[in-house]
Order: structure tokens, then sequence, then C-alpha cells
């Protein structure tokens, strides 16, 4: 019972669409500006940076937030029962952010809201999400392109992984085994939300920040 609440907690959490939320509160409707898109990107192109970020990291908290009540209600892995918990948790607030209960299930790709479930995933999760937004950075710094920076920053979560539990000896790839495969899913579930961006990438259409 404690996990189903948790669990629903963290899909309404992620539910909450904060990037249509403040473009509203300045009088406009994100979804006719731009990419459509609900996100921190696409808010930016509409009212500016600040305010993207300010999406950014309310984004990121859809994800956090479930997952320390998680941490605090159920506890910390490495137990298979709680990674699955933790991992649940996590799902259920990204799955919120992609397909938003209060906005007819159209919601955003996910990419900030699963960078604070991983943040939330102490310690296994936490530091390769600190390294995935270091790849994000550098690759939008280099490219202007958030796209591919979110695409590359996901493909470099599970090989970080993979790094971290070979080279720490408390650490087993058998015990950790639900984690390791949730990290490999995530950047499949990243490419396939990416897959129009990726499409004006190949054509050389696709949106660029501006410096």
């Amino acid at each position: 019972m404690r996990l189903a609440i948790l669990v629903i907690t963290g899909y309404l959490v992620g539910s909450v669409p904060f990037g249509l939320i403040i473009a509203a509160a300045h009088g406009k409707e994100l979804r006719k500006i731009g990419s459509g898109n609900i996100g921190a990107t696409n808010l930016s192109r509409a009212l500016g940076k600040k305010w993207g970020y300010v999406c950014f990291c309310l984004d990121v908290l859809k994800g956090l937030v479930p997952m320390l009540l998680a941490a605090h209600l159920v506890g910390s892995p490495p137990g298979v029962k709680e990674q699955f918990s933790w991992l649940a948790v996590g799902c259920a607030a990204v799955a919120g952010h992609i397909f938003p209960l209060y906005v007819r299930f159209r919601g955003g790709k996910g990419v900030a809201t699963s960078f604070g479930v991983a943040l939330g995933l102490w310690p296994y999760y936490t530091i390769c999400a600190v390294f995935a937004l270091a790849v994000w950075v550098l690759v939008v710094l280099a490219s202007r392109y958030v796209s591919l920076a979110s695409i590359s920053a996901a493909l470099a979560f599970p090989v970080t992984l993979v790094v971290l539990v070979t080279a720490t000896p408390a650490w087993d790839m058998v015990d950790l085994w639900p984690l390791l495969a949730a990290a490999i899913g995530i950047p499949v579930a990243v490419v396939a939300r990416h897959r129009e961006n990726l499409k004006r990438l190949l054509r050389g259409t696709e949106h660029k920040i501006t410096r």
C-alpha cells in the first residue's frame, strides 16, 4: 500500500505541467509556440532563458522529490526489492511528465524529470547523472543543439554506471541488475522521444539555441 501511494504520488507530481503554467501566467499558449513542446527548451523560446531555467529546475524537482520520499519511506538499495520500488516511483514521475493527467496526456520529453529521478537515487544514479549533465553542457556549448545534448547525455548515463560498477569493489552487477537494466532503457526512451528531432538534425533543420 505504501509503495502504491508513492507511485501514484510520483505520477501526479510528474504530471504538473510547469512549462504550460508559467507560459499561461504570461498570457501565452506554449503549445502554439516553437516546437509546441511544454518543456523548458520551448519555454525559453517563448519567454527567454530565465524562465527556461526556472522550468528546468521545477521539472527536475518533479523527479527528485518523489525519489526522496521513496528513500525515506521504502529504504535505500542495494536490495532488489528496494531497487524495484525506487524505479517504480521514478518511472511514475517520468511517465507523469510525458503523459500528464492534467493536460490530456500530452506532455514533454521527460529529460529534466529523468535527471531529477537519477539525482535522487543515491549513489548509483546520482554520480552518473552529474556526469551526464556535464556531457549535456559540453554538447550544448559545442553544437547549440539541446536535442543532441539530451541524446548524448542519455547515452553517457548507462556507460558511466557500468564503469562505476566495474570499478567499485563493493558494487556487484548481479546485485544491481535492476538498476543496470533501467539505465540501459533510459537512452532507448530518450531517443524514442527525440525521433522527430533526430530527423531534423539529419536534415539540418533542427532549432539551435541562441548564445
